[in-house]
Parts: structure tokens; C-alpha cells; sequence
């Protein structure tokens, strides 16, 4: 059991820490999951759980900025028109997650697919820190509805591993016109909707029974993927308004780098 519970927080602090950075969260939990595992299925009820503590944390964090029902009517426009802008760039995931999504988990979620995309994603979020790319969208209230529609799409992209859900809309953000802040703020809203819909079909497919060691370490997980991630989005928010990318982009190709040579040496 107690190895179990070192397994738990270990997991939940990968999924807390990747989350919201263009690292792909993902990627890095198929990568520890070689060594350091549960047994199927219950690993990937729990990988579901871990990540719905990390969406909560997104939720918690910009409460006043998503709760649409506030006194202030220009602010519950303001509020409103930026959740039509969300659900509007949901709506691509969730139709092509709908089609493709088992499909896309029985072929591709293997570290040698992982360390490709890490590599390429790395190589984009260089392209686009070192390419003078002019800014049309300089607060999320600019961001069109077309706009928000695109990084929709662009986000489909990370249904991939190891492409990161975040490092793709915002790559894509970035590219269409965002300032970095924008491109960061817009990927942390969008992943609301889209892992809630997509750890909920998980969820529906899940019909195993849990023991009481397995709710216990469920909870565990939840609760540290929630504080890690909340700890991450803070820092991000702030790291975003005077830093770049780049050093994402480094260390995802470096990581994919490592992630090729230890699937040739693992037995």
C-alpha cells in the first residue's frame, strides 16, 4: 500500500507539473507509466482522475474571470462572449475525438510516437518564438470568434501524444495573431471543456469495481494534481508576460531525445 501511495503522488505531481505547459502531459505520464505503473485498468481511471484535480485547479484559479453571473453586466458580457468563444473552439475536439479517439489510442500511444512528437513540437516552439509574427490580438477580448474557431482545430492536433494539448493551441494562437499571455490564457480556458469531455467519455467506459485502496489512492492523486497544477498555472501566468517559449522547445527535443534511446535499452 504504501508503495502504491508513493506511485500516486509521483504520478499526480508528473500530471500537475505538465498539464498546462507545452510539454505535453500526456507524453510524460506514457513515459513513467513504463516504469512506474498500476495495473490496467485501473492506471488509466486513475490517469482520468489525476487530470479532472488539474482542470479543477484551472477552474479554482480564474474563477472570477469564468463565473458569467456577476452583478456587473458589462463584465457578464464580457464573460459570456468569452465562453461562446471557448465552446465554439471545442467543438472540432470533440467531433474528432468522438470518431477517432480509440482508434488514435490503440495505434499511437507508444513512447516512440511520444519522443517524435516531443522532438517536432520542440523544433515549432522555436520556429515560432525566433519568426516575426505580427500580433492582431493583444487581450482575449480582441480574439475572434474565426480566430477562436482555428485554434479549435489546432488543437485536434494533440489528440497525437506527446504533441501537448497546451503547446498546440498555443503555438496555434501564437501564429494566428496572439501575444503570448492571449495564447496562454485562451489554452488554459479551452482545456476545460475539452478534458472534461473527454475524461468523461473515459469515465463512461470504465466499469470495473474499486476497492477501498483504490479510492483512497484516487483521492490522493486527485488532491496533489490539483495543488501541483494550481501552483503551475500561477507560476505560467506569471512567466508568460516576461518570458518566451524557448526553453520548452529545448527541453522537449531533449526529452525526446532520451525518451528514443531508452525505448531501444528498455527490456
Amino acid at each position: 500500500m504504501f508503495l502504491d501511495i508513493i506511485k500516486a503522488i509521483i504520478l499526480a505531481i508528473v500530471e500537475g507539473l505538465t498539464e498546462f505547459l507545452p510539454v505535453s502531459s500526456t507524453g510524460h505520464l506514457i513515459i513513467v507509466n513504463q516504469w512506474l505503473n498500476f495495473n490496467e485498468p485501473f492506471t488509466t481511471l486513475f490517469d482520468i482522475v489525476i487530470q479532472l484535480g488539474a482542470i479543477l485547479a484551472v477552474v479554482v484559479f480564474f474563477w472570477k474571470r469564468l463565473w458569467p453571473f456577476s452583478q456587473d453586466k458589462v463584465k457578464q458580457k464580457t464573460t459570456l462572449t468569452l465562453w461562446y468563444k471557448i465552446i465554439i473552439a471545442v467543438v472540432p475536439a470533440l467531433l474528432l475525438g468522438a470518431l477517432f479517439n480509440d482508434v488514435i489510442e490503440a495505434k499511437l500511444f507508444n513512447p516512440w510516437i511520444v519522443a517524435i512528437m516531443l522532438f517536432i513540437g520542440g523544433l515549432a516552439i522555436i520556429y515560432v518564438e525566433t519568426t516575426a509574427i505580427p500580433q492582431r490580438f493583444s487581450s482575449l477580448g480582441q480574439l475572434t470568434y474565426k480566430t477562436a474557431l482555428a485554434i479549435g482545430f489546432i488543437q485536434c492536433l494533440a489528440m497525437i501524444p506527446g504533441t501537448s494539448r497546451s503547446a498546440a493551441t498555443i503555438i496555434g494562437a501564437m501564429l494566428l495573431g496572439a501575444a503570448r499571455p492571449v495564447a496562454a490564457e485562451f489554452s488554459f480556458f479551452l482545456a476545460i471543456p475539452t478534458m472534461l469531455a473527454a475524461s468523461g467519455y473515459s469515465l463512461l467506459k470504465y466499469d470495473a469495481l474499486l476497492t477501498t485502496t483504490e479510492l483512497s489512492l484516487l483521492a490522493i492523486g486527485f488532491v496533489t494534481a490539483f495543488f501541483v497544477a494550481w501552483l503551475v498555472v500561477n507560476f505560467f501566468i506569471r512567466y508568460v508576460q516576461q518570458h518566451d517559449f524557448k526553453l520548452f522547445g529545448y527541453y522537449r527535443i531533449i526529452l525526446g531525445v532520451i525518451v528514443l534511446v531508452l525505448s531501444f535499452i528498455k527490456p
